[in-house]
């Protein structure tokens, strides 16, 4: 990709600074350190199929009452970055693909601007099933499906998380300090860095803090490169 067109993916987000990343940012990365307390048992980290055939007839929480189906996730499965949203929304439960609505067509774009393809990196969600009316996920449905998503970070062993939105955040680090507390600093899961950013559908509601989620992703671009030495 030439810098115009990446120049072009900037002015989407409505940024007008584009920073370079390492041509290898996406590898795959070493093993992160051991899950404390929530590791599931070793015989359930088999592989991708064992997994996803385990999720698509889940019936663990209420949500599989009023789903069209399950959102497993979808990108490179030994990807570096890994990108965690709240759950699928009406596009998403149609599809059973994660973030293809206009929120996912931002984050295509965020990707984008920092140099990556959706293929290069892993996509999921807290919860695999929509919930109704897209509200937010229920403690009890958060803790149903959280255990799927610590298998699928097992798998990939990202290189650097990146959470998107409050939900998600406040989910994965056992918190309830709002977003704006969050974001704007490195944290870790597990031993692998985290960096928290404005959800895309917040983003296009709110135009002006697309700036601040520019600022997340270059913190994450530098934590990455910093790993490489």
């Amino acid at each position: 990709m030439d810098n115009a067109t990446r120049l072009q993916y900037l002015e989407a987000m409505g940024i007008d600074v584009w920073v370079p990343r390492s041509s290898a940012d996406h590898e795959p990365a070493s093993t992160p350190d051991a899950i404390a307390d929530s590791t599931p048992p070793s015989e359930l980290i088999d592989s991708w199929e064992a997994l996803q055939a385990e999720v698509a007839p889940c019936t663990q929480c209420d949500l599989c009452k009023t789903r069209i189906q399950t959102v497993f996730g979808s990108g490179n499965k030994n990807a570096g970055w890994m990108f965690i949203g709240e759950g699928p929304g009406q596009s998403e439960d149609q599809q059973g693909l994660p973030f293809v609505g206009k929120a996912g067509q931002l984050l295509t774009e965020m990707l984008r601007a920092i140099g990556l393809d959706r293929e290069e990196v892993f996509i999921a969600n807290i919860v695999k099933c929509r919930p109704p009316a897209n509200r937010d996920p229920t403690p009890v449905e958060i803790e149903s499906c959280k255990p799927y998503l610590l298998r699928q970070l097992t798998l990939v062993k990202p290189k650097i998380i990146v959470v998107l939105g409050r939900v998600a955040a406040q989910a994965l680090l056992n918190t309830d300090e709002p977003i704006g507390k969050l974001r704007g600093q490195i944290r870790a899961l597990n031993g692998t860095p985290l960096v928290v950013v404005y959800h895309p559908a917040y983003l296009l509601r709110s135009l002006l803090d697309k700036r601040k989620a520019w600022a997340d992703l270059k913190l994450a671009m530098q934590t990455v490169k910093n790993i490489k030495g």
